[in-house]
């Protein structure tokens, strides 16, 4: 079952725009290392789920996978072949709005190597550019 809120104050929002970079969430802080976004864009639930299935079925137990985003922007559709006008379509997926900066997964209990594997897999489904951060010593 794909990520959604529980509830929210306004069913439809506008699509708005991404301007600059994460000012927050742009650290790792649970894990040993993370992966970072380059991009701005919209990731869907579904995909957040399809890089769950993919980080836990690589590291299998021996680690753990922090999810730092969360879809809680609804996208509206039409239905096909509907004529112009008669107002916003219904809701149809739920995505998170991610910045360059922010920090997607993270991982502890890894070592190098398997987090950079992991998270190649997890980087084949994403639609942005991505990258590996390790946390800073001490921070």
């Amino acid at each position: 079952m794909a990520l959604m809120p529980k509830r929210v104050k306004h069913r439809k929002s506008q699509r708005g725009r991404i301007k600059g970079n994460a000012s927050r969430g742009n650290t790792v802080a649970f894990g040993d290392f993370g992966l970072q976004s380059m991009q701005a864009g919209h990731i869907s639930a579904n995909t957040i789920e399809a890089c769950r299935i993919a980080a836990n079925q690589y590291i299998r137990g021996d680690g753990r996978l922090y999810i730092r985003i969360f879809p809680n922007k609804p996208v509206t559709a039409r239905p096909l072949e509907t004529r112009m006008g008669t107002g916003k379509g219904e809701p149809d997926h739920w995505v998170a709005v991610v910045k360059p900066g922010t920090v997607l997964f993270e991982i502890s209990g890894a070592n190098r190597d398997a987090a950079r594997d992991c998270f190649n897999r997890v980087a084949h489904k994403l639609p942005l550019k991505v990258r590996l951060i390790e946390r800073r010593p001490g921070a």
